[in-house]
């Protein structure tokens, strides 16, 4: 088959960029170790004041660097910025929140905080109780496994291989997952992602990523409401009194959301000469980072570093890459864009799935920069 030089170039430049969809896991956070003893309220108020907050943990990678940010081996507990607080919320394993629930009748009809699915609606269960679960995989799959697990250990199955215990946000998805069930002849309750707890990070962020000691927490006295890292404990957690005073770790944001409107251009131009650049959003835990982001946002939407490649009909990245994971809202991303009408570029929504829209770049929004310099 022959091309023209034209098409050859054009050719090359998919292929280079689809060879650039491998993109390596960044860091949300830059973490730093205080060897000070003060109590809970005392470290946050100090990373407040020098750093962003008191640390945050998403995930086991977020562990291992905050683990690699402690310089004393000595240190024995070590505050983070986990606090429990007044109100229990339901929250999924993935970090999203909980817009979308199906409970059955009467559901929730307690103080269990784990939840399971149970003829298409959710029940909630003892997250003691041993059930079947479904994973969240890889491009949108569905993994049922049929082992019989608590919910804790259910949910560190599924991280560990394949990406979290099941979210389910609208009832489209609950539909599918309920004729998963049915197609897959499941005929047992099985755990789903969804969860309650009354634990929230400092800085607010909807992570719902707990890496307990076995036990824990088990609120001795009835006021352990702060959390340390145990170090001769594998750095489990472990609930204790906010009063008692420890060293601890502070965390550097390297998302940032600039709350002045900008058009997209303009605000490119911010983020380069203030930080990176606009961020680019490369598979499903830098997206949950967005979304602890944009939750502050004043505008509906947020500007990402997103253009439309006219000429190819492509979306790419700011930093040079190809969209390969994709997190369009309906009608948004996959169709042929109109370039002679106006120049498209990406955000995401602030609210509701958060998902990526296509809007004009004259638009006028928030937008989020980025610190990474890869």
């Amino acid at each position: 088959m022959c091309f023209s030089p034209e098409m050859d170039q054009t050719l090359y430049f998919v292929l280079f960029l689809i060879g650039l969809c491998s993109v390596s896991e960044c860091v949300q956070r830059q973490y730093h170790f205080i060897n000070v003893n003060k109590t809970w309220t005392e470290a946050q108020r100090f990373c407040r004041e020098n750093y962003t907050d008191l640390a945050t943990a998403d995930n086991m990678n977020d562990m291992n660097e905050l683990e690699k940010s402690v310089k004393d081996g000595g240190v024995r507990d070590i505050w983070i910025g986990l606090q429990r607080m007044n109100v229990d919320k339901w929250q999924w394993s993935s970090g999203e929140p909980a817009l979308y629930l199906n409970w059955g009748p009467t559901q929730p009809d307690g103080r269990d905080e784990c939840a399971m699915m149970r003829n298409g609606e959710w029940e909630d269960s003892s997250c003691s109780n041993s059930l079947t679960f479904i994973c969240n995989s890889s491009n949108n799959r569905l993994v049922f496994v049929n082992q019989r697990k608590n919910w804790r250990d259910a949910q560190s199955f599924c991280r560990q291989n394949h990406i979290d215990l099941v979210s389910v946000r609208n009832q489209n998805e609950s539909q599918q997952i309920q004729k998963f069930i049915n197609d897959s002849h499941i005929s047992n309750d099985v755990w789903i992602g969804l969860f309650r707890d009354s634990w929230q990070w400092s800085d607010q962020s909807n992570s719902s990523f707990r890496y307990w000691a076995s036990g824990e927490p088990n609120n001795v006295g009835g006021n352990e409401n702060c959390t340390v890292i145990i170090q001769n404990a594998l750095g489990k957690w472990n609930d204790v009194s906010c009063n008692d005073q420890y060293p601890f770790v502070c965390h550097e944001d390297k998302l940032i959301l600039i709350t002045e409107t900008l058009t997209w251009t303009e605000a490119m131009r911010y983020c380069r000469q203030n930080y990176t650049d606009l961020v680019s959003v490369h598979s499903v835990q830098m997206q949950r980072r967005v979304m602890n982001v944009v939750k502050r946002a004043s505008t509906e939407a947020v500007w990402l570093g997103l253009h439309n490649y006219c000429s190819m009909n492509m979306w790419i990245w700011l930093s040079g890459e190809i969209v390969c994971y994709q997190n369009w809202a309906p009608g948004n991303g996959v169709t042929p864009e109109d370039c002679s009408l106006e120049f498209r570029k990406g955000a995401v929504q602030s609210g509701g799935d958060q998902r990526w829209i296509s809007l004009p770049e004259t638009r006028k929004l928030n937008f989020i920069c980025s610190r990474y310099e890869d």
